[in-house]
């Protein structure tokens, strides 16, 4: 497995392209990877499984998807208007 912590903040667009190719190709190979961010188009458009979590605890998990619709994750973190696109 592999952490990455914040990979999006403060990289332009061509950056954030480009690490997002690189954890497909680590997830293509097999490798696990966990990514905390608070860029969430970002990083949901490539993850297969997300959590919200407050406190130490998880408050929602599921696909991006199942969060950008989830009326619980919406309230506590998205917000009502929050599209995947």
């Amino acid at each position: 497995f592999m952490l990455l912590d914040e990979p999006f903040v403060g990289v332009d667009p061509i950056a954030v392209e480009d690490v997002q190719r690189i954890v497909v190709q680590l997830r293509d190979w097999g490798i696990g990877v966990l990514i905390t961010d608070h860029n969430v188009r970002e990083t949901l458009s490539i993850t297969d499984r997300a959590y919200i979590m407050a406190d130490g605890k998880i408050l929602v998990e599921g696909s991006a998807e199942f969060l950008a619709s989830d009326p619980e994750a919406r309230k506590i973190y998205l917000g009502e208007k929050f599209r995947l696109d």
